[in-house]
């Protein structure tokens, strides 16, 4: 990959995109991880207005300081980006407050997790409409078309998502050139919703660079069948999330109604 020139053409798009839209910048909501660090750096490099907001939900100690590092550290390399912190933390509690929590633990849990991003989607875009700014997307070409591991209408609500034809390892070393802090460059990948450290391999059964291969080979037209020990229980891995996500990768469906029922 060309790094430099790729991040140019995405900084050149980013500008573009808001020019036309006729908008002031980018909102990014900050988690501590390479994605959003990237993100937003990309952002900042347009010169641009960047907002990059904190949303903690019971977030773990690493997460938060990893986050506080990246922001403190972009806004004194770029005078464009401001930085607020919103502490969803009550609001969430109060949420579990009138709902069921009844049901399979494992089943609630994840309901709650998802329910933590789509409250960030809700913070994100109400600071967008009050600033007049479009709300940049953090997900990367493997999350997004890959194994769809995002919350729908939560992390995948976004405007425009400048980082989604990268691979992770093309993220990482686009962190690298644009000076991403170590500590986050060497953070095992996490979605920080469950309030604890636990990363997306933990939750996956997976790594990045294996979900890479595997994806590389079902492009191939490669079935597990091609594939035995490690190999293959990661392609089938990677083809379980592939298949119970595309509700996430594909148009929402539309019932089309016949026009001589019209």
């Amino acid at each position: 990959m060309q790094t430099e020139k790729v991040v140019q053409h995405i900084v050149n798009w980013l500008k573009d995109y808001a020019t036309n839209a006729k908008v002031k910048g980018f909102v990014v909501g900050i988690s501590g991880g390479i994605d959003s660090a990237v993100t937003s750096t990309l952002c900042a490099k347009t010169g641009l207005e960047v907002l990059c907001i904190e949303m903690p939900i019971h977030q773990a100690k690493s997460h938060v300081s990893r986050a506080q590092e990246h922001i403190a550290q972009l806004k004194a390399r770029f005078p464009n980006v401001k930085d607020t912190r919103v502490d969803l933390t009550p609001v969430f509690e109060e949420f579990k407050t009138e709902v069921s929590l009844e049901g399979k633990q494992t089943t609630v849990d994840m309901a709650l997790a998802n329910t933590r991003a789509r409250l960030r989607m809700t913070t994100l875009y109400y600071h967008a409409g009050l600033l007049g700014m479009l709300v940049a997307g953090t997900g990367n070409k493997v999350e997004d078309f890959g194994v769809g591991f995002y919350t729908k209408y939560g992390d995948g609500g976004v405007d425009l998502s400048p980082i989604a034809d990268l691979l992770k390892s093309e993220v990482y070393a686009i962190g690298e050139f644009v000076k991403v802090p170590e500590s986050i460059m060497k953070a095992a990948p996490s979605d920080g919703l469950f309030g604890d450290a636990r990363s997306d391999e933990d939750q996956i059964g997976a790594s990045y660079p294996e979900l890479e291969w595997a994806m590389a080979q079902k492009d191939l037209g490669k079935t597990a069948q091609d594939f035995e020990g490690r190999q293959r229980e990661v392609f089938e891995i990677f083809t379980r999330y592939n298949t119970n996500n595309q509700h996430k990768m594909l148009p929402i469906p539309i019932c089309i109604i016949p026009k001589e029922l019209k």
